[in-house]
Protein backbone atom coordinates (compact mmCIF):
# COMPACT_ATOMS: atom_id res chain seq x y z
CA UNK A 1 0.00 0.00 0.00
CA UNK A 2 1.23 3.64 -0.65
CA UNK A 3 0.62 5.23 2.08
CA UNK A 4 1.65 8.70 0.86
CA UNK A 5 -1.03 8.25 -1.94
CA UNK A 6 -3.24 7.58 0.92
CA UNK A 7 -2.08 10.80 3.00
CA UNK A 8 -2.98 12.67 -0.54
CA UNK A 9 -6.58 10.75 -0.61
CA UNK A 10 -7.15 11.90 2.39
CA UNK A 11 -6.42 15.83 2.40
CA UNK A 12 -8.40 15.80 -0.93
CA UNK A 13 -11.03 14.50 1.03
CA UNK A 14 -10.81 17.12 4.01
CA UNK A 15 -10.91 19.73 1.52
CA UNK A 16 -14.42 19.23 -0.45
CA UNK A 17 -15.94 18.65 2.86
CA UNK A 18 -14.22 21.84 4.17
CA UNK A 19 -16.17 24.75 5.89
CA UNK A 20 -15.15 28.10 5.95
CA UNK A 21 -17.28 29.10 8.83
CA UNK A 22 -16.11 26.45 11.02
CA UNK A 23 -12.45 27.79 9.98
CA UNK A 24 -13.93 30.84 11.19
CA UNK A 25 -15.56 29.36 14.47
CA UNK A 26 -12.47 27.77 15.28
CA UNK A 27 -10.51 30.21 15.81
CA UNK A 28 -12.48 31.18 18.84
CA UNK A 29 -13.00 27.73 20.05
CA UNK A 30 -9.73 25.89 19.73
CA UNK A 31 -6.84 28.10 18.50
CA UNK A 32 -4.22 26.49 17.14
CA UNK A 33 -0.69 26.93 15.04
CA UNK A 34 -2.31 23.57 12.79
CA UNK A 35 -4.10 24.09 9.59
CA UNK A 36 -7.92 24.07 10.29
CA UNK A 37 -10.30 22.77 7.57
CA UNK A 38 -13.38 23.21 9.10
CA UNK A 39 -14.80 19.36 8.58
CA UNK A 40 -17.23 18.30 11.24
CA UNK A 41 -16.90 14.61 13.17
CA UNK A 42 -19.98 13.13 10.95
CA UNK A 43 -18.09 14.15 7.52
CA UNK A 44 -14.47 12.76 9.08
CA UNK A 45 -16.27 9.10 10.30
CA UNK A 46 -16.64 7.95 6.85
CA UNK A 47 -13.15 7.99 6.51
CA UNK A 48 -12.10 6.69 9.13
CA UNK A 49 -14.08 3.87 8.62
CA UNK A 50 -13.02 3.30 5.12
CA UNK A 51 -9.38 3.61 6.43
CA UNK A 52 -10.03 0.87 9.31
CA UNK A 53 -11.72 -1.42 6.37
CA UNK A 54 -8.13 -0.82 4.27
CA UNK A 55 -5.86 -1.25 7.03
CA UNK A 56 -7.75 -4.54 8.89
CA UNK A 57 -5.34 -6.71 7.68
CA UNK A 58 -2.19 -4.19 7.85
CA UNK A 59 0.75 -4.44 10.47
CA UNK A 60 0.99 -2.65 13.44
CA UNK A 61 3.95 -1.02 12.11
CA UNK A 62 2.80 0.01 8.55
CA UNK A 63 -0.68 1.52 10.42
CA UNK A 64 1.56 3.53 12.81
CA UNK A 65 3.66 5.22 9.73
CA UNK A 66 0.67 6.06 8.00
CA UNK A 67 -0.77 7.95 11.27
CA UNK A 68 3.04 9.36 11.57
CA UNK A 69 2.77 10.59 7.78
CA UNK A 70 -1.18 11.78 8.87
CA UNK A 71 -0.07 13.49 11.64
CA UNK A 72 3.02 15.24 9.70
CA UNK A 73 0.45 17.12 7.48
CA UNK A 74 -0.28 19.61 10.67
CA UNK A 75 -3.95 19.70 9.73
CA UNK A 76 -5.85 18.90 12.77
CA UNK A 77 -8.39 16.74 11.20
CA UNK A 78 -5.90 14.93 9.45
CA UNK A 79 -4.48 14.54 13.28
CA UNK A 80 -7.69 13.33 13.98
CA UNK A 81 -8.33 10.96 11.83
CA UNK A 82 -4.80 9.27 12.21
CA UNK A 83 -5.39 9.37 16.44
CA UNK A 84 -9.01 7.41 15.36
CA UNK A 85 -7.22 4.81 13.06
CA UNK A 86 -4.78 4.02 15.54
CA UNK A 87 -7.58 3.43 18.37
CA UNK A 88 -9.35 1.13 16.23
CA UNK A 89 -6.66 -1.11 14.70
CA UNK A 90 -5.58 -3.02 18.48
CA UNK A 91 -2.67 -4.21 17.96
CA UNK A 92 -1.13 -0.80 16.37
CA UNK A 93 -2.17 0.85 19.53
CA UNK A 94 -0.71 -2.01 21.85
CA UNK A 95 2.47 -1.85 19.98
CA UNK A 96 2.68 2.18 20.33
CA UNK A 97 6.04 3.01 22.28
CA UNK A 98 7.07 6.42 24.26
CA UNK A 99 8.90 7.50 20.85
CA UNK A 100 5.88 7.20 18.82
CA UNK A 101 3.81 9.25 21.50
CA UNK A 102 6.15 11.42 21.50
CA UNK A 103 6.17 11.63 18.32
CA UNK A 104 2.34 12.25 18.08
CA UNK A 105 2.26 14.64 20.99
CA UNK A 106 4.71 16.99 19.76
CA UNK A 107 3.41 20.17 18.93
CA UNK A 108 0.28 19.83 20.44
CA UNK A 109 -1.19 23.07 21.27
CA UNK A 110 -5.47 22.92 21.60
CA UNK A 111 -7.50 21.11 23.44
CA UNK A 112 -8.81 18.77 20.94
CA UNK A 113 -5.81 17.64 19.71
CA UNK A 114 -4.64 17.06 23.51
CA UNK A 115 -7.95 15.08 24.37
CA UNK A 116 -7.75 13.00 21.18
CA UNK A 117 -3.82 12.67 21.90
CA UNK A 118 -4.48 11.63 26.03
CA UNK A 119 -8.04 9.53 25.36
CA UNK A 120 -6.97 7.49 22.56
CA UNK A 121 -3.34 6.94 22.96
CA UNK A 122 -1.40 8.24 25.48
CA UNK A 123 -3.81 7.24 28.20
CA UNK A 124 -4.41 3.71 26.73
CA UNK A 125 -0.57 3.10 26.87
CA UNK A 126 -0.43 4.22 29.83
CA UNK A 127 -3.08 1.96 31.60
CA UNK A 128 -1.57 -1.34 29.39
CA UNK A 129 1.89 -0.39 30.94
CA UNK A 130 3.28 0.76 27.74
CA UNK A 131 4.83 3.91 29.22
CA UNK A 132 5.55 3.89 32.90
CA UNK A 133 3.97 6.01 35.70
CA UNK A 134 6.72 8.36 34.97
CA UNK A 135 6.58 9.80 32.00
CA UNK A 136 2.13 11.01 33.08
CA UNK A 137 4.09 12.54 35.91
CA UNK A 138 6.81 13.94 34.28
CA UNK A 139 4.04 15.34 31.46
CA UNK A 140 1.76 16.74 34.60
CA UNK A 141 4.89 19.07 36.14
CA UNK A 142 5.62 20.08 32.00
CA UNK A 143 6.06 24.12 31.85
CA UNK A 144 3.61 23.80 28.75
CA UNK A 145 0.26 23.70 29.37
CA UNK A 146 -1.03 21.27 27.00
CA UNK A 147 1.30 18.64 28.26
CA UNK A 148 -0.30 18.97 31.86
CA UNK A 149 -3.81 18.80 30.66
CA UNK A 150 -2.70 15.98 28.43
CA UNK A 151 -1.24 14.41 31.79
CA UNK A 152 -4.64 14.75 33.48
CA UNK A 153 -6.58 13.53 30.78
CA UNK A 154 -4.94 10.48 30.34
CA UNK A 155 -6.17 9.10 34.04
CA UNK A 156 -9.91 9.11 32.00
CA UNK A 157 -8.30 5.89 30.58
CA UNK A 158 -8.16 4.49 33.70
CA UNK A 159 -11.69 5.10 35.09
CA UNK A 160 -13.54 4.91 31.91
CA UNK A 161 -15.44 2.01 31.41
CA UNK A 162 -16.36 2.22 27.79
CA UNK A 163 -13.28 2.30 26.84
CA UNK A 164 -11.78 -0.50 28.90
CA UNK A 165 -10.76 1.38 32.34
CA UNK A 166 -11.57 -0.82 35.62
CA UNK A 167 -10.97 1.86 37.80
CA UNK A 168 -7.56 3.38 39.39
CA UNK A 169 -8.39 6.55 42.10
CA UNK A 170 -4.59 6.06 43.38
CA UNK A 171 -3.01 6.75 40.03
CA UNK A 172 -5.72 8.91 38.89
CA UNK A 173 -5.46 11.18 42.49
CA UNK A 174 -2.05 11.26 42.45
CA UNK A 175 -1.63 12.58 38.78
CA UNK A 176 -4.37 15.70 40.06
CA UNK A 177 -2.15 16.29 42.84
CA UNK A 178 -0.12 17.62 40.70
CA UNK A 179 -2.06 20.08 38.98
CA UNK A 180 -4.15 20.76 41.85
CA UNK A 181 -3.70 24.47 42.08
CA UNK A 182 -3.52 24.93 38.20
CA UNK A 183 -5.03 28.16 37.67
CA UNK A 184 -4.87 27.44 33.79
CA UNK A 185 -8.69 27.29 32.41
CA UNK A 186 -7.64 24.44 29.97
CA UNK A 187 -6.22 22.47 32.50
CA UNK A 188 -8.59 22.92 35.30
CA UNK A 189 -11.05 21.65 32.68
CA UNK A 190 -9.17 18.48 32.06
CA UNK A 191 -8.54 18.22 35.60
CA UNK A 192 -12.55 18.10 36.30
CA UNK A 193 -13.08 15.90 33.57
CA UNK A 194 -10.47 13.80 35.14
CA UNK A 195 -12.34 13.68 38.70
CA UNK A 196 -15.81 13.69 36.83
CA UNK A 197 -14.88 10.27 35.46
CA UNK A 198 -13.56 8.87 38.74
CA UNK A 199 -16.14 9.73 40.24
CA UNK A 200 -18.82 7.69 38.55
CA UNK A 201 -16.69 4.44 39.59
CA UNK A 202 -15.69 5.41 43.10
CA UNK A 203 -16.96 9.09 44.52
CA UNK A 204 -15.76 8.86 48.09
CA UNK A 205 -11.86 9.30 46.95
CA UNK A 206 -13.09 12.19 45.06
CA UNK A 207 -15.57 13.65 47.77
CA UNK A 208 -12.22 13.22 50.06
CA UNK A 209 -9.79 15.21 47.67
CA UNK A 210 -12.29 17.61 46.92
CA UNK A 211 -12.62 18.64 50.37
CA UNK A 212 -8.67 18.53 51.41
CA UNK A 213 -7.86 20.64 48.76
CA UNK A 214 -10.70 22.66 48.25
CA UNK A 215 -8.92 25.70 49.11
CA UNK A 216 -6.46 26.05 45.77
CA UNK A 217 -8.81 23.77 43.73
CA UNK A 218 -10.14 26.02 40.42
CA UNK A 219 -13.47 27.31 41.95
CA UNK A 220 -14.98 25.58 38.37
CA UNK A 221 -13.73 22.16 39.33
CA UNK A 222 -15.14 22.19 43.40
CA UNK A 223 -18.74 23.00 41.65
CA UNK A 224 -18.48 20.75 38.26
CA UNK A 225 -17.45 18.21 40.27
CA UNK A 226 -19.59 18.03 43.45
CA UNK A 227 -22.81 18.55 40.73
CA UNK A 228 -21.85 16.03 39.22
CA UNK A 229 -21.73 13.87 42.81
CA UNK A 230 -24.66 15.28 44.04
CA UNK A 231 -26.81 15.51 40.69
CA UNK A 232 -25.28 13.15 37.71
CA UNK A 233 -25.17 16.57 35.76
CA UNK A 234 -22.07 18.44 35.24
CA UNK A 235 -24.13 21.68 34.81
CA UNK A 236 -27.40 22.58 36.03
Amino acid sequence: MDLNNQVSEIEAQLDQFSDPERVEWAKNSYPTSMIVKGVTVPSIRPIVMDLNKRFKKSSPEEVIEFAKLLNATRILEAQQIAFEVLDKHKAARQSLTLEDLLVFGDGIDNWISVDYFAGLLAGPAWREGQIPDEVIEEWATSEDKWWRRAAVVCTVALNQKARGGSGDAAKTLKICKFIVDDKDEMVAKGLSWALRELAKRDSDPVIEFVDQYESVLPKCVVREVRRKIETGRKYG
